[in-house]
């Protein structure tokens, strides 16, 4: 890493109103602090609550750091990554002279990534009731209006359906985007292949969002009562997150030096 003395790593998560979904933030903020030792790191919120970014980034500075990896806790590459924090990184260079930064690519693909959202879904489907080719799977994203962060969904769920035994593996929307996810339920259950589907909310924490993707699943179980509806888990605070995290600093540095070079 540049300078490896004096450089500190700031997560950035978004943010949630749900205390759950908070302390899960915090859970993975200690595991990277754990994942970077001795590095300084710390963790702030994007929105809604403390430590805000500009905290954090005092927080740094005043431990010595002179160079800040900034590492986006964000599943995909849109208008947070790719305008908000930077804006706000910026905002708070101007506030510490000489002190420079880099910014770390969001998880996205990550082979970690990958390996997570496999094993949830694995532990989704151990029901021996219900034969592989009976089944369908729906990966669900928050959407966006980004076209280049719903490919990535898109893509990551190709990736999957290589690594996952089942009927049909597609991917849905809650929001921005689309098909949404009650279309694509609907659609599953209105066909005579399967007995069961699974929904696997591809999030990072609880908070809101996960729980209207919950009454989503709960709502369509009532217009299909005939279908078993199994809700897989989200991500979590995983330490295999942590890892992911670490790589992209890694990479992020990299690029950097060459840049520099």
């Amino acid at each position: 890493m540049q300078d490896p003395d004096h450089s500190g790593v700031l997560l950035i998560g978004h943010g949630t109103r749900d205390p759950r979904g908070t302390q899960q933030f915090l859970e993975l903020g200690e595991r990277l602090v754990d994942a970077m030792h001795p590095i300084p790191t710390e963790s702030a919120l994007l929105e809604f609550q403390h430590p805000t970014i500009q905290e954090a980034w005092e927080s740094l500075i005043s431990r010595g750091v002179r160079h800040v990896h900034v590492a986006p806790l964000l599943l995909f590459a849109a208008g947070h990554a790719k305008q908000d924090i930077p804006v706000e990184i910026k905002r708070c260079q101007k506030l510490s002279p000489g002190v420079t930064f880099d910014q770390s690519r969001p998880l996205s693909r990550h082979p970690a990534i990958i390996e997570l959202v496999t094993a949830r879904l694995r532990e989704a489907l151990q029901s021996p009731s219900h034969p592989s080719e009976r089944t369908a799977i729906a990966l669900v994203g928050r959407g966006n209006r980004d076209p280049c962060a719903q490919a990535d969904m898109q893509v990551m769920t190709e990736v999957i359906r290589h690594r996952v035994a089942c009927g049909e593996l597609t991917t849905a929307f809650y929001a921005m985007a689309k098909p949404s996810l009650p279309e694509v339920l609907d659609r599953l259950a209105s066909t005579s292949r399967f007995d069961q589907i699974v929904v696997y909310p591809h999030l990072l924490f609880q908070g809101r969002l996960l729980e209207a993707i919950e009454r989503q699943i709960q709502e369509a179980a009532i217009r299909h009562p005939d279908i078993g509806f199994v809700a897989a888990k989200h991500l979590g605070p995983d330490p295999s997150i942590a890892e992911a995290i670490r790589m992209r600093i890694l990479q992020a540095t990299a690029v950097t030096a060459v840049e520099c070079q």
